[in-house]
């Protein structure tokens, strides 16, 4: 069974001016920001690495080699897109040695920018937000078209974008999610496949239910029994009726209102927010279900994301150049999809 991705609702509108974002890897340019600085001292090497052309793990096996350490010994904060030029950090764990020649790891391809000691590894997720630089090439779009993107992006700086997994969550045309499915139904999987594919299943899910709220005028507002984020921060808190404190917070975007990541545990809203996520769950028993039978514990993320520092050009080409940061584990793709059709 083949389980297609539909074309999430937006949140604005469509968009009204067609691109392509893909010509070269300069074209799409982010930059990690770790959550704290390596200290100087310490059994693991973190480096600063920009790679053009090449994935992460990639990268991180070359690493592996390149030490003489086992890949499990190499960390990283999280994956970045091949199709990019991607600055990112990795940790090397060197208990007892020396640093190798870290210039010889360098290629065409792959540039090492800064190299420190630290006492532990890096761990997945210990990002305080990626940097954005993408240019937008193949511009197509009349006077008024230009006009109202621009408009668009005046909103998305005001009031953040709906916080939709991108398609790379999911593999090719998300064939990651038709494989979870034949997983569940009894094939058998690689422990690593199997990871990517339970978190495509919990990202589809969480993309269904967002696309509800979105559909019905509630993602960025307040449901009874709903649980909110407060913004770029995971603290977040429950409310069974929203008063008027809520709903000012959630004018001024300090919180978000949230959605499942659908696992085994006890329910989290209640109310109306927990029969619109019940509502949606139920129309895919067989991958509610699979999450719960491989022990994944339920978690939450906020429907709406901020957009900081967002900063847009129109180039002649035409093009439109675009910058902007996004909190940890936010998709770049989610925002373009609100402004421009890819080509």
């Amino acid at each position: 069974m083949n389980i297609d991705l539909p074309n999430w609702p937006y949140c604005y509108g469509a968009p009204f001016a067609t691109g392509n974002f893909r010509k070269q890897p300069e074209d799409f340019i982010v930059t990690e920001q770790l959550s704290f600085q390596p200290s100087g001292d310490g059994e693991h090497a973190f480096l600063q690495i920009q790679k053009t052309g090449e994935n992460t793990e990639f990268v991180a096996r070359q690493l592996a080699r390149f030490a003489d350490v086992r890949q499990r010994d190499i960390g990283y904060a999280g994956l970045k897109d091949r199709h990019a030029v991607a600055t990112q950090w990795f940790s090397v764990w060197l208990p007892g040695k020396a640093d190798p020649d870290w210039a010889q790891f360098a290629t065409d391809n792959i540039r090492v920018l800064q190299i420190h000691r630290h006492a532990r590894k890096l761990k997945r997720g210990v990002l305080s937000g990626n940097h954005f630089k993408i240019t937008v090439r193949e511009w197509q779009g009349d006077p008024e078209q230009t006009a109202q993107t621009e408009r668009q992006l005046a909103t998305i700086k005001s009031h953040g974008i709906a916080n939709y997994y991108g398609p790379q969550r999911f593999g090719h045309a998300g064939q990651n999610v038709s494989k979870a499915l034949a997983m569940f139904q009894g094939q058998k999987t690689g422990r690593e496949q199997r990871s990517l594919y339970l978190s495509a299943v919990r990202s589809y899910l969480f993309n269904h239910i967002l696309a509800r709220r979105v559909q019905d005028g509630t993602w960025q507002q307040a449901l009874s029994g709903d649980t909110y984020f407060f913004d770029g921060s995971q603290s977040c808190f429950k409310s069974e009726q929203p008063d008027a404190e809520i709903l000012r917070r959630l004018a001024e975007n300090i919180i978000h209102p949230s959605g499942v990541l659908w696992g085994k545990g006890v329910q989290d809203v209640t109310a109306d927010a927990l029969a619109l996520e019940q509502a949606v769950l139920a129309r895919y028993p067989e991958l509610a279900e699979g999450l719960e039978q491989a022990g994944i514990a339920k978690a939450r993320r906020a429907l709406r994301v901020s957009v900081a520092d967002l900063q847009w050009t129109f180039l002649d080409g035409p093009a439109l150049a675009l910058s902007f940061t996004l909190p940890a584990g936010c998709y770049a793709t989610a925002l373009l999809r609100e402004i421009v059709k890819s080509q």
